[in-house]
């Protein structure tokens, strides 16, 4: 793939009204998808380690809370630079007009996140937790910041796709005696799953990308569309491979991820008739297969 920039002609959309919100939109308007998939695929990778005790209520509300504050400082951040007249979202024109009141709500959460997080976890906990710190740190920093405009910048879509992954899979793992081994295939299932879903939004988001002045995989390469369409299926194959050689908890890991794969295929095949808007809120329900998956067992 060659680092070019790619300029679409501008398809015709919907009209935006800021404000306007769907019923339907509000889970993502509110910064509240992201986190509720990462908690999904967290107790999945806790089934996993084979004590899903170890995982308790604190460790599900503390990524959660991690992942709503990373979306939400990314978006607050993103609102700072917009108008009215260039904003062409509904979840970013809601932390442009709700600016102070959303920075109030992100402090009172990270207030309550860090007094959990002293309450209840423990040091090596608080180790790994630290260490995520950095990643995500420096993704806003680059992508909001330094190398906002930077050709050269690790993608977007990787960085967010990376970053969850790495916090749904940190308590499980920091928990767990034995090797590591039995988290890497379906956590890199679900990396590349996340991965997928950001690729599908950013094809579909590219003419808010361009009003927004932000740069995607979908802008940069030409052939980031026909990656976006052939991934679920590469994920497919690779989770059915992992459903015949594994058994248990793994297993329904690997057949969560087959699942969801299946899903972003139809959706990107549907985005046409849908909208991105429809299509932008179910990739990410698409995600969320281990909450049928734990209901079940």
């Amino acid at each position: 793939m060659s680092p070019k920039t790619i300029t679409p002609s501008l398809s015709p959309s919907p009209v935006f009204v800021p404000g306007r919100v769907r019923w339907w939109q509000w889970l993502t308007v509110l910064s509240l998808d992201a986190p509720l998939v990462a908690v999904a695929w967290q107790a999945s990778f806790a089934r996993i380690a084979g004590d899903a005790s170890a995982l308790r209520a604190h460790h599900s509300l503390l990524l959660g809370a991690a992942v709503w504050l990373a979306y939400a400082a990314d978006r607050w951040i993103e609102g700072w630079r917009l108008t009215e007249q260039t904003v062409h979202t509904q979840r970013h024109y809601f932390f442009l007009r709700w600016r102070w009141p959303a920075f109030i709500a992100w402090l009172a959460v990270l207030g309550c996140a860090l007094a959990l997080a002293v309450r209840e976890l423990s040091a090596r906990e608080w180790a790994v937790s630290l260490a995520l710190l950095g990643p995500v740190f420096a993704y806003l920093l680059s992508h909001q910041f330094l190398h906002r405009n930077h050709p050269w910048r690790v993608p977007k879509e990787l960085c967010v796709a990376a970053i969850i992954t790495l916090g749904t899979v940190v308590y499980p793992a920091a928990n767990f005696a034995g090797p590591l081994l039995p988290f890497v295939g379906p956590a890199a299932l679900f990396f590349l799953l996340a991965l997928n879903n950001c690729l599908l939004i950013s094809d579909w988001e590219r003419e808010v990308d361009i009003h927004h002045g932000q740069t995607s995989l979908a802008l940069r390469y030409a052939s980031a569309r026909r990656l976006a369409a052939a991934l679920p299926w590469a994920v497919l194959g690779l989770a059915l491979v992992y459903v015949f050689s594994h058994r248990g908890p793994a297993q329904t890991s690997a057949l969560c991820a087959a699942a969801s794969a299946l899903l972003l295929s139809l959706l990107a095949r549907a985005e046409p008739r849908l909208g991105r808007e429809r299509a932008r809120v179910l990739a990410d329900l698409a995600l969320l297969t281990p909450l049928l998956a734990l209901a079940l067992a």
